[in-house]
């Protein structure tokens, strides 16, 4: 069931006087708060139609330069949430958690969290998004399986959370349409890694689910929309308090972004990674992230005692393959197939393929995850427009990691593609990519960094 409408309240009888976008626009490129009434008029103008996408997007680039104060985001937050609908929290039943990743390259970690999460006890009405930048997004991951729909109504996404415990959908105009919109805009503009949008995209969603607890996957490096820690911890802080002036406990995680996680970048060979790590297998860097955050959801739910016995249970349960038959009914239930019997899962595969050698021997002294991320963006993967298609099968297998020595000759990754053309470009990217040295670079971030709470 669902409670809220669009726009919010409004008293009966009672017209809003429109704004003036390019005032409003003009006062935030020079650095002046917005009061609430400008931005909320602003905000419900768009959402009706009255300023267009070159105003929006002319105003979110004034936002990526000067930022948002206290006030002007908290409008825009109130703004997002009730511009659709709200589901209800729901009385008797397991808690509802969820969790939510600010971004990265090769990040499937909702892909193995959901199902996880569920199998540990909670109900996870998971909201996610397709991709920014240069990363990928859940959204076009879940997509390459076939026929697995993440545009459901919500009475089938309730319905759904009953029978599995978990879902995954995207937004539709029922839930946040104006962050739907404005997210869109914000991957095709340049204007992606804004604290304030990031902070308001997130928590809109995630107020809609009426959730119990959430926790945030904040990353931090070269492939994170914020590569600082400083940058990481603003933003962790800004999305807790949200949550707590709201009412809604949050934690954040930092988590390291300065190399890929995992060893795949591309939508279908991602899922087929995910798969892997369901199944009891997969990158140890993958589970690891995964057993973090499994834990912190399990605690925030109120299911384990301490984070200790939340990282035994998660081990346990990826180990006995629950979660995996979960997946499996989750994939059934929003239409999909999955044969989990075949090597790669009747997930799509690239018609062609490259094996990209090192061309001198050392170290790999680093795995530069922006350069991957955008690297899959001309072969067909991501989007350089609001309306493209992508195609799921093109990404990066990789097959070293930092510290490997390598020799001449050595094979560093596969590239998997549409034509040769994809071939050619991947190789080049790969090269790009991976540094190969004579010694190693600063050594790479801890996987966990920190802990962020209110």
């Amino acid at each position: 069931m669902v409670v809220g409408g669009r726009g919010g309240p409004a008293k009966s009888g009672v017209m809003r006087t429109r704004v003036i976008p390019q005032q409003v626009i003009a006062r935030k490129r020079d650095g002046h708060a917005l009061s609430a009434h400008e931005l909320e008029g602003f905000l419900k103008d768009y959402l009706d139609g009255h300023v267009g996408d070159d105003q929006m997007a002319a105003f979110l680039m004034a936002v990526y330069f000067r930022g948002l104060g206290d006030e002007e985001l908290d409008v825009l937050v109130e703004v997002m949430l009730h511009s659709g609908r709200v589901l209800e929290r729901g009385g008797a039943g397991a808690p509802r958690v969820d969790k939510h990743s600010t971004g990265g390259v090769g990040d499937k970690v909702s892909l193995v969290l959901a199902p996880l999460a569920a199998e540990l006890g909670l109900v996870v009405p998971m909201m996610s998004g397709r991709g920014l930048g240069h990363t990928g997004g859940t959204l076009d991951k879940l997509e390459s399986i076939p026929g697995f729909r993440t545009d459901i109504s919500l009475t089938r996404f309730d319905r759904i959370l009953r029978e599995v415990r978990c879902a995954m959908i995207g937004q539709t105009e029922e839930i946040a349409p104006l962050d739907r919109r404005l997210y869109a805009l914000r991957d095709v503009t340049g204007t992606v890694p804004s604290l304030p949008l990031i902070t308001a995209s997130i928590m809109s969603k995630k107020l809609a689910e009426s959730l119990d607890g959430l926790v945030l996957d904040v990353k931090v490096g070269e492939g994170a929309f914020l590569s600082g820690i400083e940058e990481a911890r603003a933003l962790a802080r800004a999305m807790v308090g949200v949550g707590g002036a709201r009412g809604l406990s949050v934690t954040a995680v930092l988590t390291a972004m300065d190399r890929p996680l995992g060893r795949t970048v591309g939508n279908a060979l991602e899922v087929r990674e995910a798969l892997g790590c369901l199944a009891g297998g997969g990158p140890g860097d993958l589970r690891e992230v995964v057993t973090e955050l499994a834990a912190e959801m399990a605690l925030a739910g109120g299911v384990v005692a301490d984070l200790a016995e939340g990282r035994r249970r998660a081990w346990e349960v990826l180990a006995g393959g629950g979660a995996l038959e979960r997946f499996e009914r989750l994939v059934v239930a929003q239409g999909g197939s999955l044969t989990l019997s075949q090597a790669g899962y009747g997930l799509p595969a690239a018609p062609v393929t490259r094996v990209v050698a090192a061309n001198r021997e050392g170290v790999v002294a680093g795995i530069d995850p922006h350069a991957l991320g955008y690297g899959v963006i001309p072969m067909g993967g991501g989007r350089t427009r609001q309306d493209q298609d992508i195609d799921p099968r093109v990404g990066f297998e990789m097959l070293v990691a930092v510290g490997d020595l390598v020799s001449r000759g050595d094979p560093l990754a596969v590239v998997h593609g549409s034509s040769r053309d994809d071939l050619f470009i991947g190789a080049r990217v790969v090269h790009e990519a991976v540094t190969v040295a004579d010694g190693p670079e600063a050594a790479p971030l801890p996987l966990v960094l920190e802990r962020i709470t209110a």
